[in-house]
């Protein structure tokens, strides 16, 4: 879809896209950005993810980390601390970072348009129960379900999509200390 063909739900004029100002046109008219996301993992194998669905699709939701796009002038891994922040309330240091741990490229259909994301995906280390989801914009509001624990077999066993696909691989890799190298996902259709 190019720009000018947008009729997104709620884009006020062609060429606005209800992803959000961080999203640019590519010279093939898919929208795309640079994503910082974090693997948050507790001592007891789990990983806090979050679970979404788009607005044109309520019936259809799917698993993911934490994250999300890097602001001008950010490092990917300011962006993923300030994510955790905005979408969970844990704050973290740049020092609690491992990694990134995975990059990948991925394209997905979203608010009815084409999208492709470049993912800088790092992991941390945290013990928390309780969220704060008073960080969330409008758009998130309306689009993210939960944050949850969840292990690896647990993604395994239900039917919910994750994103990326190899979500519960990366959890059981990342149950013992990372050595490195990063590992780069190919680029996938994700939905």
């Amino acid at each position: 879809m190019t720009s000018s063909e947008d009729d997104t739900p709620g884009a006020s004029a062609p060429g606005v896209s209800s992803l959000g100002p961080d999203w640019r046109v590519a010279s093939d008219g898919v929208r795309e950005r640079e994503a910082a996301r974090v693997l948050l993992l507790d001592g007891s194998g789990r990983a806090l993810l979050v679970r979404g669905h788009d607005l044109d699709q309520p019936e259809r939701s799917w698993w993911f980390t934490v994250g999300g796009g890097i602001e001008p002038g950010e490092t990917p891994a300011q962006a993923a601390l300030r994510e955790v922040r905005e979408e969970t309330g844990i704050v973290l240091a740049e020092a609690d970072l491992i990694g990134p741990v995975v990059t990948r490229s991925a394209v997905f259909d979203f608010f009815r348009e084409s999208c492709r994301q470049f993912e800088v995906i790092f992991a941390a280390r945290v013990e928390v129960e309780e969220f704060d989801r008073s960080g969330w914009t409008a758009a998130e509001q309306e689009v993210l379900d939960e944050l949850r624990w969840v292990t690896a077999d647990e993604l395994r066993a239900q039917p919910v999509e994750v994103f990326p696909m190899e979500l519960p691989e990366l959890i059981d890799l990342l149950q013992r200390p990372w050595q490195g190298p990063v590992r780069q996902l190919g680029s996938q259709r994700d939905h």
